[in-house]
């Protein structure tokens, strides 16, 4: 019995190739890892960039809501938006990026979907989405609390 799919000696060639693509991406995750970040869609971020202009070296602080995150390892992306002068600005930043020097997340909000594609047909207070209440972001270390799950008590008054 065969299975579908190529076979022969490019299918050998094309798999040993992708064993090896497979190799190096383990190593640059590695060395990239950004264990101590949660990031999720619905969270307000602040992004510290570190931008290159000739032989000068500065940090740009990039603060808006992120709307998407797209999984691929190394290739892992996601989308923070930002109005700025009452213009939508979306920018992509690889999570995996030398570039990017520290993420803080400000707030966390309540969503129930995974792309927020939808705040760009909305703005003002339209725009606006539901925050956490267990939410506490210090200045030196970003703390969540999720609330539990489950039936709540109601206590009698007496």
């Amino acid at each position: 019995m065969r299975l579908p799919g190529p076979s022969g000696p490019g299918a050998q060639i094309m798999g040993a190739f992708m064993n090896i693509v497979e190799t190096i991406e383990s190593e640059i995750v590695k060395a990239r890892a950004r264990n101590d970040v949660d990031v999720r869609p619905g969270d307000t971020v602040r992004v510290h960039v570190r931008i290159v202009e000739g032989n000068k070296e500065r940090t740009q602080v990039y603060e808006g809501t992120v709307i998407r995150i797209k999984l691929g390892g190394p290739r892992t992306t996601f989308t923070v938006r930002k109005i700025s002068s009452g213009v939508g600005v979306e920018r992509i930043f690889p999570a995996s990026s030398p570039n990017i020097m520290k993420i803080e997340i400000t707030a966390r909000h309540k969503v129930r979907r995974a792309k927020l594609h939808y705040l760009r047909d909305r703005q003002g207070k339209a725009a606006r989405l539901k925050p956490m209440r267990e939410f506490v972001a210090n200045a030196n270390e970003t703390k969540v609390r999720h609330r539990k799950r489950g039936k709540r008590k109601h206590v009698a008054a007496e």
